[in-house]
Formats: structure tokens, sequence, C-alpha cells
């Protein structure tokens, strides 16, 4: 019988606790997960600044969390192309994640892939938000 895969997506820099809930709720989605690292040069792309940690480093960090079956870096040109590569029955979007989203139904349909999109839930956002973590640490202590 054919598992039913399901994708996700992120940056996860400074691998936290909101990140491992949106991986448990999109495990919940199906029979495996396959997550998609940002490289650095898209989160540079889409954020504006390049991530603390290199997408081998934020690999690593996702892999050691044992939620995904599979974790790989992302295209470098393409960002559909894995889509293709695994046609995932489900893609699990974190609740503030749009960059590539706007086209995304439009590949789905055009290239016959029959996934179903599901937007998980933000964890505590007020605490657990890379930006915000990545702001305490670099705020000087009184």
């Amino acid at each position: 019988m054919k598992k039913k895969r399901v994708m996700a997506f992120g940056t996860f820099d400074h691998f936290h606790a909101g990140h491992e809930f949106y991986l448990k709720e999109a495990r919940k989605l199906g029979d495996e997960l396959v997550v998609i690292i940002a490289r650095d040069q898209t989160v540079q792309k889409i954020k504006g600044r390049l991530p603390d940690t290199n997408g081998k480093e934020r690999l690593k960090a996702v892999s050691k969390s044992g939620l995904a079956e599979k974790v790989v870096l992302g295209e470098e040109g393409d960002k559909y192309k894995v889509l293709k590569k695994y046609k995932p029955a489900v893609i699990a979007l974190g609740y503030d994640q749009f960059a590539f989203t706007f086209r995304l139904n439009k590949f789905l349909i055009d290239n016959d892939l029959d996934s179903h999109i599901v937007r998980i839930d933000s964890y505590q956002p007020d605490v657990y938000k890379s930006s915000l973590i990545r702001e305490r640490k670099n705020t000087p202590k009184p």
C-alpha cells in the first residue's frame, strides 16, 4: 500500500518548539513526512538576510529531531521541482509561510499533482518565532 506523503517547508533557523509543533502537526496528516530546508540564498531572497545558521546545520537540527523520514535542502533554481520529485499527497504550510505559495495551486494543476494544501496553526507565535528568538539572543543583558 502506498504511503501518504506529507511535505513541509521552512528555514528552521534556531530550531525551537514552534518548529517542532509545525512538524508534529504536519506528520499527523500522513504516513511519511518529507521536510524541505530552505537554502541560504533562498532565505536571503525572501527575508532580506542570511539565516543565522547555514543550511547544512539547519538540516542536521531538523533531522536530529526525528520528526521526519526525510530531510533535504531545497532546490537552488525551481523551488517547485521538489513537488514533482516527491509528489506529496499533502503540502503542510506554516501559519506565516507565504513565499512561493501564490503560484502553488496553479503549479499543482499544471503538473497534474493532486496535493492537498493544509495550513498549520501557529504555536505561541509571541514566544516561538525565529525572529523573536534571534532578537532575544542579540539583545545585551542589563
